[in-house]
Formats: C-alpha cells, sequence, structure tokens
C-alpha cells in the first residue's frame, strides 16, 4: 500500500506533486553524487549519457503512479553489475541518516556472490542500466517465507526483485531499508536454496542470504511489475 509521500532527498514527507522528470533527474543526480561514474571508468557526461533515453521512460511508465513513500516507490534506475560490482555499489549504501556503508556477509564465500543471477522470468534487459516500476518492500510478506511470498507475489502479477534491484532500492531510498521492514531478493538465485536479501546489521545495509522455506518476521521479499525497461 502507498502511504502518505516520502521526499527522499531529506527523509521527510512531502505533499508536493510527483514529478517522473524530475525524479529521474534527482535519481541519476544521486548515482552522480556517489561516484558511479568514476566506479564505472567513464567521465560524469558519459555516465549522464548512457542513461539519459531511459527518461523519457521512466516519465510515460511513472505516468498515474502515486509518489514515492518508504515503502513503494514508482521506479528505479537501475544499474546492473555489467557496469559495477555488486560490492562496488553495496559500499555506497547506507541507512537513512547515517553513514556507514552498507557490507556483505561473511557466509558468501569468496566468488559466491558472482553465482547469483537474475531468475529468467525477470527478463532483464541487456546492458548497464534499466527502468523497474511499482517497487514494493515487501511488507505484506513480512514472516512468510520467500517460497510463500512468490505465491503471494506472482498472484498479483508482479515479479521479486533481483539483488541489482535491492542495491537500487536503497541506493536510491535509504528509508525503504528499516528495521523490521527488510526484504529478500528472490529475483537472483544460484541453483541452490539460498535467497539474498538485505537487512539492517552494526547500524548499515546488509547483503546476506536466507533459506528459501525459512520465515522471519522482520523480512518480507520486495517485487516489482513485471516489466523491466531498457534504452531503446
Amino acid at each position: 500500500m502507498y502511504g502518505r509521500p516520502y521526499d527522499p532527498r531529506g527523509g521527510s514527507m512531502s505533499d508536493a506533486p510527483f514529478d517522473p522528470a524530475a525524479e529521474f533527474d534527482r535519481q541519476v543526480q544521486r548515482l552522480v553524487g556517489l561516484g558511479y561514474p568514476t566506479l564505472a571508468g567513464m567521465t560524469e557526461d558519459a555516465f549522464r549519457q548512457l542513461v539519459r533515453p531511459l527518461r523519457s521512460a521512466a516519465v510515460a511508465g511513472a505516468t498515474g503512479l502515486p509518489a514515492p513513500t518508504e515503502g513503494r516507490v514508482p521506479f528505479l534506475l537501475v544499474i546492473t553489475r555489467e557496469l559495477i560490482g555488486v560490492e562496488e555499489r553495496l559500499a555506497l549504501t547506507t541507512l537513512a541518516g547515517k553513514r556507514k556503508p552498507g557490507f556483505l556477509d561473511r557466509h558468501y564465500a569468496e566468488g559466491d556472490l558472482a553465482r547469483f543471477d537474475p531468475i529468467k522470468e525477470l527478463e532483464v534487459p541487456d546492458g548497464p542500466a534499466y527502468l523497474l516500476f511499482d517497487v514494493d518492500r515487501g511488507e505484506e510478506t513480512l514472516n512468510l517465507a520467500p517460497s510463500s511470498a512468490m505465491e503471494v507475489i506472482t498472484g498479483q502479477d508482479r515479479l521479486p526483485l533481483s539483488i541489482d534491484e535491492g542495491l537500487a532500492l536503497v541506493t536510491l531510498y535509504p528509508a525503504a531499508l528499516a528495521k523490521n521492514k527488510c526484504f529478500s531478493l528472490v529475483g537472483s538465485r544460484c541453483g541452490d536454496k539460498r535467497v539474498p536479501a538485505l537487512w539492517i546489521s552494526e547500524g548499515a545495509p546488509k547483503l546476506g542470504w536466507c533459506w528459501y522455506g525459512n520465515p522471519h518476521t522482520w523480512l518480507g521479499s520486495a517485487s516489482a511489475r513485471p516489466e523491466r525497461v531498457g534504452a531503446a
């Protein structure tokens, strides 16, 4: 459910009308300010040129959707591991109002993270960046095992988020990751029963994993509309 509008710039509520074009520009500026162009080995202008073709699609896809809230947002600009590695992007995430960087759970063995690919149902566009619409952190599925959450999500004609998409949500909307409102990323799997998840540990975002059949009261499963839109 959408709640009161959320202003990600200051972490406060806002009653201003939602402007998809301005929000796309804010997301790009957020990534630039965090140093994404440098991590990608490109200039700021080249990075902006790379994602600029997605601006019109963001406006079209988000038209009619409510303004962002802490738990649900109209769209996300997703940067993939093709451009910047997962751990590099994870280290640039923080909790709302905090400074401690996100980190990887020690239970990922060396090289293990690269084995988690988006499930085929997501039909992730090729390329370094794409758009995801109507993203929800999954409060409705708190205390449901990912296996059961998947039934709820697909029954609503939605699909789960991948690791790249979860990182985009926390990067662009830090308040989306909150105490007792963390989320699994069932859209990334590696062929076993592990499911990646983002939760809070030591005052920072942590990318860990849980079991597909195990529920946790503080962990839901994030989802979005099925379509992922890449640059034409």
